[in-house]
């Protein structure tokens, strides 16, 4: 028998939250619900990152990623398993493979990013895949996108630089280096989703990225750490981890997923954007982390290009 959880979910498929179907015949979620959804997502990641530097203090950077996305692919695995084996079985490996590793090697090297380098940094290099990803999408597929979307990208790029260069990057080392490559793996994982989304439902995709993520992790963890070491670990950094693992890992690609089933990659990255925002406000809340006035203009700047994006059609 099916879990509550799970006739929950199927109930809200059905009822139109989230249909999963092939992109080509999904319908029922709205335009404004699908940015809903990346908004949200943004706001879960803007309060995972600072404290995810918390945890770095008492636990080394890849034992905390490989717990954080077992228990994510655990948790996923236990509500979908039947629709996971499903897909395992029928679905070409390269349709969850691909964007499986992108987003797993995106967010294994933000993580390593956040242990080297302030969160702000992090946040504001990541979110230079709203240029990347549109570049991807016509390189590989070809898509083309109206002027008015590729302006607002690009204005966005001064308001990152105020929000995290002038209001408070600490430089350019080690930490901004990995979340280059970071940003990149990120555009890939929009990209590849978007396409392979129409042979995998969000749901198996979710827990596949998670497993992707784990073994990523924990080949770090034996490679750089000798293995995964959770004695010193405290029951705060327990706490913030299982933050991580299910909201930031689980739902944050959940939500991710469904999204990409009704707008674009380009507009899933755009509105990623607003992500170093919340992440400045949690890391001045949490961190002391605190913005410049020129930080606080390039806020204002984000957030006016991402409003001004939901009113154009694509």
């Amino acid at each position: 028998m099916e879990t509550y959880l799970q006739k929950n979910f199927h109930t809200l498929y059905k009822s139109g939250f989230a249909r999963m179907k092939p992109m080509k015949t999904y319908g029922n979620i709205s335009t404004i619900q699908a940015e809903a959804l990346i908004l949200l997502q943004s706001l879960i990641y803007g309060f995972g990152d600072p404290i995810s530097k918390i945890v770095f203090e008492v636990t080394p950077v890849y034992t905390m990623m490989t717990a954080r996305y077992l228990i994510a692919f655990t948790f996923s695995f236990a509500i979908f398993h039947r629709r996971i084996i499903r897909t395992v079985r029928t679905v070409p490996v390269k349709s969850w493979m691909i964007p499986g590793v992108c987003i797993s090697m995106c967010y294994v090297l933000n993580n390593v990013a956040l242990a080297l380098t302030d969160a702000t940094s992090v946040a504001f290099i990541r979110s230079l895949s709203i240029v990347i990803t549109p570049a991807f999408a016509f390189l590989i597929y070809h898509t083309s996108y109206r002027w008015q979307h590729i302006t607002l990208q690009i204005l966005v790029l001064p308001g990152m630089y105020l929000l995290c260069v002038k209001g408070g990057l600490s430089g350019f080392g080690a930490g901004e280096v990995v979340s280059v490559i970071a940003a990149f793996m990120s555009a890939g994982a929009l990209v590849f989703s978007k396409r392979y989304l129409a042979e995998v439902d969000p749901a198996s995709m979710t827990c596949l990225m998670a497993g992707c993520s784990a073994v990523i992790a924990l080949a770090g963890s034996l490679m750089f750490e000798g293995g995964i070491h959770l004695e010193t670990t405290t029951s705060r950094a327990w706490a913030i981890i299982l933050y991580l693992a299910l909201m930031c890992t689980f739902l944050g690609y959940l939500l991710q997923n469904l999204a990409l089933m009704k707008i674009s990659d380009r507009s899933v990255a755009l509105i990623q954007s607003l992500c170093p925002v919340m992440t400045a406000v949690f890391s001045f809340l949490l961190l002391g982390e605190a913005l410049s006035p020129a930080g606080t203009v390039g806020a204002g700047i984000i957030v006016a290009c991402v409003t001004l994006a939901s009113t154009i059609k694509s």
